[in-house]
């Protein structure tokens, strides 16, 4: 449940999939969504980098916001196979995601890389969707916020604001499982987020929106959403679908 002056924001991270016939997805999103609905929540699709420029194409006029799932924290340089903030801003990219699990787990990414990466996308422009989340041990070991909010505390650079930084929680035990957190453990985990970005940044931390992310689906999104200090969702497998990411963003239809 989003406050006033946070637009809630649903967000799809395709990961690892998507060929150009993938353009027909985005453009049934696009004739799917009400001017309505878009008058109240944020739309989001982060294709692969192959995909970003089809994908601004794709949603030229609309509302529709295209994103990377990645990037190198320098502007330039000789990087072989990284992309920099500046190219994801050049193809009509809007925001990137920084520190996803997958990219921690599988690229061995730190909580000051993401720092780096964080001060990158602002750097060009972007809007950062920073990362956050345990695993199972983790949560089995009652260390969840501790995780949470040590990710936060050196994820997030000084001087971050609403404009500029997203934050998701995304706990690793529920990314692609079908398992969920329960909405009072989600409550739990979004206000000890929100007191740390207090601590971090200030008056700035109401206007951060913090998405939650895992296992979000049409049948579960419309509870999810309505938890307090949850503005919205970071969506993985079922953003794929046009089906499925619609009635997830139907969460906020009147």
């Amino acid at each position: 449940m989003t406050m006033a002056g946070r637009r809630p924001l649903v967000a799809g991270n395709w990961k690892m999939n998507g060929l150009r016939g993938a353009i027909a997805m985005v453009e049934a999103l696009r004739n799917g969504l009400s001017t309505d609905l878009l008058d109240r929540v944020d739309v989001l699709v982060c294709p692969p980098s192959t995909l970003i420029s089809s994908c601004v194409a794709a949603v030229y006029g609309s509302r529709i916001a295209i994103g990377g799932q990645n990037l190198h924290a320098k502007p330039n340089g000789a990087f072989t196979g990284s992309i920099s903030a500046e190219m994801l801003a050049d193809l009509g990219a809007k925001y990137v995601i920084v520190g996803h699990s997958e990219r921690r787990a599988y690229h061995h990414e730190t909580d000051d890389g993401v720092h780096a990466k964080a001060l990158g996308a602002r750097r060009a422009g972007l809007c950062g969707i920073i990362c956050v989340g345990e695993t199972k041990e983790e949560r089995e070991e009652g260390r969840t916020l501790d995780i949470v909010r040590a990710q936060l505390a050196i994820g997030v650079p000084k001087g971050a604001t609403g404009a500029d930084t997203v934050i998701a929680y995304e706990p690793v035990w529920a990314i692609g499982t079908g398992l969920t957190p329960t909405p009072a453990d989600i409550a739990e985990v979004h206000a000890s987020l929100r007191e740390m970005l207090g601590q971090l940044i200030g008056a700035e931390a109401q206007n951060v929106r913090i998405l939650y992310g895992g296992s979000v689906k049409p049948g579960n999104a419309r509870e999810l959403m309505a938890v307090e200090n949850v503005d919205g969702a970071l969506v993985g497998g079922a953003s794929l679908v046009a089906e499925d990411f619609l009635g997830i963003i139907n969460a906020y239809a009147r």
